[in-house]
Parts: structure tokens; sequence; C-alpha cells
């Protein structure tokens, strides 16, 4: 059964709402290093995808929402995640071009500066030492990036959201 394009961006919604919930939940020490950043990679899938519709705005929301989650500093995620709609909303004629493995390069950088932005304010909010591992969500992402797009395109598809 097809759906009407105005009613399935619930299903948008739902996405994010699992995104925050993968967020948020407790994994295994050893793997907690991993864990990719769900919000941010399903944020820009849905840039790409929908770039009237979902932009820097819903960027902000998700971000404020991250904080609140997370704990963190009120706007920082907000500030990280709405740098990095703002790009991907200028490239995302590009991006949709590439096959998966070059956007999962391109994902992996913009991943990598969602991170660099959220490492700057944590350097100027508070002293923080980080190692190696506080990179490991970007290279997970980018290897996630091909299974996550195939998924998110697949329900986009069956809901018909436009």
């Amino acid at each position: 059964m097809i759906r009407e394009p105005a009613n399935a961006l619930h299903v948008v919604l739902i996405t994010f709402m699992v995104a925050l919930v993968l967020t948020v939940l407790p994994l295994p020490a050893m793997i907690t290093g991993y864990k990719p950043e769900w919000v941010t990679l399903i944020l820009l899938y849905w840039i790409m995808a929908l770039p009237q519709r979902i932009g820097i705005s819903i960027a902000w929301i998700l971000g404020i929402a991250l904080d609140v989650l997370r704990g963190a500093l009120l706007g920082q995620h907000a500030l990280a995640l709405t740098v990095v709609a703002f790009i991907v909303s200028h490239l995302y004629l590009r991006l949709r071009m590439y096959p998966f493995w070059q956007q999962s390069v391109v994902i992996g950088f913009i991943l990598l500066v969602y991170q660099v932005l959220l490492l700057w304010i944590y350097d100027m909010t508070s002293t923080v030492s980080i190692t190696w591992s506080y990179w490991l969500p970007s290279l997970t992402g980018a290897l996630l990036w091909p299974w996550l797009f195939m998924v998110l395109r697949n329900v986009r598809r069956k809901y018909n959201i436009r």
C-alpha cells in the first residue's frame, strides 16, 4: 500500500527518535568507544534525501535534544549539528552522485568535523584529555554508512516519503 507523502513524515520523526534512543543505549564497556554518532548519521541521510524539508532548524532541535539526553552543555551538540547540516545541505547534490564507498569517505570526514567542533567546545569549557579512541565513532560511522543508507532508503521508498 502506498501512503501519501504528507502522512509519512512521521516515519522520519520515528527514525530520529530511534537514533536518540540508540545514542543513550548502554553498551558493554568493550564496545562503547565504537558507538557511532547515530543522530548525526540519520540526520545526514535525511538532509541528503529531503533537503527541502530537513535542514538546519531540525539539526538545531536534534542537537538540543542530544544535549539534554547526554547532560552536556546546552547548545554544544546543537552548534556542531547545525554546522554539519549546513555543510551537507550545500553538498547534497554532489553526495548523491557518489558511489557508496565515496559517500562513506565524505561522511567520515563530516563526522570528523562534527567531533572536532565538539572537541573545540570541550576545550573551551573544561579540561578534557582525549585519546585516540575519541575518533573511533567517525570511523564506525563511515563504515556503517552504506548499510544505514540502504535501510533508510528502503524505509523512504516503502512509505513514499518525499
